[in-house]
């Protein structure tokens, strides 16, 4: 025998095993997804072990050329991939429309610090689905092909897998292909992110006719209000909350200030969160809703009130720039390229102040904040908890992150404590409200999750502080007011439902939108129904967000209804 025919001989045998091997390094996710997603029934796992590989194993038995078919099948290895890597991360849920939107909403200084803790997850795909991809290559070129007999035996083996996950999906209740069945769930997602992505390209055009109707009762005409919104930060690490660590130094010396340590966020995720809390809407009324309103700030534009919107967060294109940009004023300090620290945002609030000595002034300061990695977040002077060096996301670094991590809230505080000065030092009637927009995992329990913007949230993703401070001139002018928010600090609260409210109370404003029940400095408010806005743009009760044993502990530990 020649060598060449030899050669092709061992090709045509690995031809054979790729058509088993291939369909089964693809049922890995499958297999995973069945492990980890406890709301999954028997039939749910059954469908999705069984569907799969029956139709797998039938592709791959349709043709002789099983490199070229294993090559087809990259994208489908890309999307096992993308999986493998979130069980990585989160430990659950599938690849979530959020994720698809993440992954084009976050800045690649971001993206590259969190890949740089993935490592080993991708070390695990490229073992995975590269030798597979590259014997292909090879089969392709020698031009090998499986033989007809173990093309058959696949077939029917995959006529009859399938045939039992179809019977198991008919014998399953209620069960949706769309959000159960990998990869067809993924494929789904990933049609609906491209859907919500030309929904947020024709925002100006659904809604320009939009209104708020706005009116300034106030009679002041030149207090300032600002809203800061926080990045990444759990009400848990908060002094003011009850931690054990002195993390706010200054503003637990404040006056004015108040702490409302019972507030949730609706969302864990930035480019829902932050839309929430710069509009009128909430969970329940999000859906398609956010395309065809306006933000916070055009509610005070209405009003004839000076409007400026100041952020050290990169664009991105999304909402929360276009709601953003419609200020008078508009500065994003990224725009040259550079870094920088949140406490320049007081500087150019100063400078908006002094800019506008004679009219009422309405500005948004989007923070930095606390996002990973959190040992960048502050400047070395502000190192208090040591040591703070580590990087790497793992739970054998724990203390040394949640050292970074509360050296980062110390930071914060810094930051808000300088906002607060810079409107006392104004002498103008003024408030400020701030709020994170959702909170963070730092290897909390056993389930050692990290980060945030999974699928299911965790009890401190969905934590977050939540202050106001009022001038004392500000007091004095509105005495009710005040004496109302200093009954409600205690009081559950949905930061999502009550930030746009609230705001536009304190600053005097009546517009169409305002809703009494959601604003923290009215008589009439009232503690909210617990709901989390998920995946599908959904406003589900909190218990059907996700959320564990461990997270319903601590919500009851802190007296937060659920």
């Amino acid at each position: 025998m020649k060598r060449s025919d030899n050669i092709l001989s061992k090709l045509g045998g690995a031809s054979d095993i790729m058509v088993w091997l291939v369909p089964l390094l693809l049922l890995i996710p499958n297999i995973a997804l069945d492990i980890t997603e406890i709301s999954y029934s028997w039939a749910d796992k059954a469908v999705n072990i069984l569907v799969p590989a029956g139709v797998y194993l039938m592709l791959f038995a349709a043709s002789r050329r099983t490199g070229a078919t294993t090559l087809w099948f990259i994208p489908v290895m890309v999307l096992c991939a993308f999986q493998i890597v979130l069980l990585f991360l989160y430990g659950e849920s599938i690849i979530a429309i959020d994720m698809f939107l993440n992954v084009v909403t976050t800045n690649v200084h971001e993206a590259t610090e969190l890949l740089r803790n993935l490592s080993a997850a991708i070390v695990v795909v490229c073992v995975l689905y590269l030798p597979p991809i590259i014997a292909a290559t090879v089969m392709c070129v020698k031009g090998s092909r499986a033989g007809r007999r173990n093309r058959k035996a696949a077939l029917y083996c995959g006529i009859a897998l399938a045939a039992a996950g179809f019977a198991c999906m008919a014998a399953a209740k209620d069960y949706h292909p769309t959000r159960k069945l990998f990869p067809v769930n993924v494929i789904s997602n990933m049609f609906e992110a491209l859907e919500r992505t030309r929904l947020t390209e024709n925002y100006f055009d659904t809604s320009a006719d939009y209104s708020f109707g706005s009116i300034d009762c106030s009679g002041d005409s030149t207090g300032v209000y600002v809203l800061v919104i926080g990045e990444t930060s759990r009400a848990d690490n908060w002094q003011l909350n009850g931690y054990q660590r002195p993390t706010n130094p200054r503003l637990s010396k404040r006056s004015g200030l108040l702490s409302f340590n019972r507030a949730l966020s609706e969302s864990n995720t930035t480019h829902k969160s932050v839309p929430l809390l710069m509009s009128a809407l909430d969970a329940c009324d999000f859906g398609d809703s956010i395309y065809q309103c306006k933000g916070v700030i055009d509610a005070f534009k209405e009003a004839g009130i000076s409007t400026a919107f100041i952020s050290n967060q990169q664009r991105n294109g999304a909402l929360i720039d276009f709601f953003g940009e419609q200020a008078d004023s508009v500065l994003f300090l990224t725009d040259d390229g550079a870094e920088h620290y949140d406490t320049e945002l007081c500087m150019h609030l100063k400078d908006v102040i002094e800019n506008n000595k004679d009219g009422k002034v309405f500005v948004v300061l989007h923070t930095y904040g606390s996002h990973f990695n959190y040992k960048e977040r502050y400047p070395d002077e502000y190192t208090y908890f040591k040591p703070d060096n580590s990087t790497e996301a793992s739970a054998a670094n724990r203390d040394e992150l949640m050292n970074a991590y509360d050296n980062a809230i110390r930071y914060t505080d810094a930051v808000i404590d300088g906002i607060v000065d810079v409107l006392a030092k104004s002498n103008r009637s003024s408030a400020m409200v701030y709020l994170a927009d959702h909170g963070e995992d730092i290897f909390d329990d056993s389930r050692e999750r990290f980060l945030h913007a999974s699928p299911t949230p965790t009890y401190w993703q969905i934590h977050v502080p939540m202050l106001v401070w009022v001038s004392d001139s500000y007091r004095a002018a509105n005495p009710d007011r005040y004496t109302t928010l200093l009954a409600n600090p205690g009081k559950n609260v949905s930061s999502s439902r009550s930030a746009f409210h609230t705001l536009i109370s304190l600053a005097g404003i009546m517009t169409d939108d305002y809703k009494a029940a959601a604003d923290l400095s009215s008589p009439d408010y009232s503690e909210p129904t617990r709901v989390f806005l998920n995946d599908y743009n959904e406003a589900v009760p909190l218990k059907e967000s996700g959320l564990r044993k461990p997270d319903y502990d601590q919500l009851a530990q802190h007296r937060i209804n659920f």
